[in-house]
């Protein structure tokens, strides 16, 4: 990818969450995430000088790489995958701004206990699996405040920014909007405990998302297409 594509590409998706995000509000900001698991470290590079700040991993060991690669520029790395419980202390060394995927109590405390001993916090994000989908993480929407409730009492080495979700696995939209209507609601309701981010939508979906109240999306293949 060349730096004209790469300026193209995010002017494009800068452009659509510009007219969805209006559509709700001027002051509705939303922000973008470039998900660059497939994507090399020259495209990466190149995406940061057309402008792009955040780029998001779903393997420890590639955000391990890449921002060792990269880190000569101020990039905030995001961690965005499934985290395997072998793998939360090479995380919690890399440092993400943020991570994605706390899908359990049972993860969240474990990682509370590895950062206790490390004497470090980590902010993050509770994953919501807001359609009920067995193939998908993420807590049940029925449990989902009364499980950041608790991560918040009992793991405070955690700093819950809010939650994240995957939009449904289909291709009726209605069953799509719904699934984020679900994690908005309980955004909504965890506001006043601190919650800052409402993460849903992804290359195929983030305009719909948006429209459903979502203020930080993940874009992969529609800003790194050749």
């Amino acid at each position: 990818m060349d730096k004209k594509t790469a300026t193209k590409n995010l002017d494009d998706v800068i452009t659509k969450v510009e007219g969805a995000r209006l559509r709700i509000s001027e002051h509705h900001i939303v922000k973008i995430i470039g998900i660059s698991k497939y994507s090399s470290v020259e495209d990466i590079k190149i995406l940061y000088e057309a402008g792009q700040r955040a780029f998001g991993e779903n393997k420890v060991q590639d955000l391990k790489t890449k921002s060792e690669e990269l880190k000569d520029l101020p990039i905030e790395w995001h961690f965005v995958g499934t985290l395997q419980k072998n793998k939360i202390n090479n995380l919690i060394d890399l440092n993400p701004t943020l991570i994605h995927s706390l899908d359990s109590l049972d993860l969240a405390i474990e990682l509370n206990k590895k950062l206790e001993i490390k004497n470090k916090k980590l902010s993050a994000l509770l994953q919501i699996n807001s359609a009920y989908e067995e193939t998908k993480s993420g807590v049940s929407p029925k449990v989902a405040i009364e499980t950041y409730k608790q991560i918040i009492e009992q793991c405070p080495n955690i700093i819950l920014k809010g939650v994240m979700s995957i939009g449904a696995h289909t291709e009726d939209e209605k069953i799509i909007k719904e699934s984020f209507k679900t994690t908005k609601k309980i955004y909504d309701e965890l506001v006043p405990l601190g919650a800052k981010y409402c993460s849903m939508g992804m290359s195929s979906d983030f305009e719909l998302a948006i429209a459903c109240g979502s203020n930080m999306i993940r874009v992969g293949s529609t800003l790194f297409k050749d």
